[in-house]
């Protein structure tokens, strides 16, 4: 990142924009889970992500059929991601969503443990206390020691752990090609991924279900299309508190569609972990900022 492309407030803005969009294509997924096996559901997904971005790929002149930049960074990315989405709409076909992105909000604390090793970024005693109860707020929010306990929400944590690469990721990549390029090689990698297994699940798709998703496809292509434009104008630690903003929207969502609030425990749980992020976040952008301003001071002769 240069200093011609550090705005953290566009940033920031680019990811609430990015976090008010995906909750639908949580609901869409949901929906269609309740007729369709999940994995031909994540394959449509990424199947239609790629078809909606081919003519724009076309009309911006972008080579799309080239061997990419920093391939294997591309390549790993594009796999987080189809993972977590995999292990997420699994989670979601038998949990309230919010209950699972409780879970998958376990990805910004990752985040903040793996950044300084892989994105250099600063890391301090301090932030292993805002991790620990991040993971109290996980446990309270399983509710394991009671009835209420799903085994399939542990998907939502698989998906949390493969969602944290994927951010890693997407910051490292960020500059390294034009966004709707690194946009398509996600999706075209998901596509390639999961065609040969879908064949052994397929459920012949409704004229309605078709349309659920190509709505899931576009509107996933919208919300990561916006998720790295942020990290061309901020840091993974000054963009990770606002994943937790995803939560507003997927709440309202799940209410309108299907009746459901959290419980008492539940929202115990997730205040935990979203408070631990926050509080993480914070801290380690104040603790760049001062290594910055040493790191000026030391270059003035």
């Amino acid at each position: 990142m240069n200093s011609k492309t550090k705005q953290p407030l566009v940033g920031i803005g680019l990811m609430l924009g990015a976090m008010l969009v995906i909750p639908m294509l949580d609901i869409l997924a949901k929906m269609l889970t309740e007729d369709y096996p999940v994995l031909q559901v994540t394959w449509a997904r990424f199947v239609f992500h790629t078809l909606w971005l081919l003519p724009l790929l076309i009309w911006n002149k972008l080579h799309w059929w080239r061997m990419p930049n920093r391939p294997r960074i591309q390549l790993l990315r594009s796999l987080m991601l189809t993972f977590a989405t995999l292990f997420f709409f699994a989670a979601i076909q038998s949990n309230p969503i919010p209950n699972v992105l409780t879970m998958l909000f376990v990805s910004p604390l990752i985040v903040a443990i793996l950044a300084p090793l892989i994105l250099g970024e600063r890391f301090d005693t301090t932030i292993a206390t805002g991790v620990l109860f991040g993971f109290v707020g996980i446990v309270v929010a399983l509710q394991p020691d009671t009835e209420q306990f799903q085994p399939s929400l542990l998907l939502g944590l698989g998906a949390g752990v493969c969602y944290a690469f994927y951010i890693i990721s997407t910051r490292k990549l960020s500059l390294s090609a034009p966004p709707l390029l690194t946009l398509f090689y996600t999706a075209l990698v998901g596509t390639v991924v999961l065609s040969p297994l879908v064949v052994f699940v397929w459920v012949t798709p409704s004229p309605t279900a078709l349309l659920l998703m190509a709505s899931m496809g576009l509107v996933a292509a919208t919300g990561h299309f916006l998720l790295i434009k942020a990290f061309e104008y901020a840091t993974a630690s000054e963009l990770s508190p606002f994943n937790y903003f995803e939560i507003v929207g997927a709440t309202i969502l799940s209410y309108l569609f299907f009746d459901f609030l959290p419980s008492n425990q539940g929202l115990v749980g997730l205040a935990l972990v979203v408070a631990s992020g926050l509080y993480v976040a914070r801290r380690t952008i104040k603790i760049n900022k001062v290594r910055k301003e040493q790191e000026k001071t030391i270059e003035i002769p």
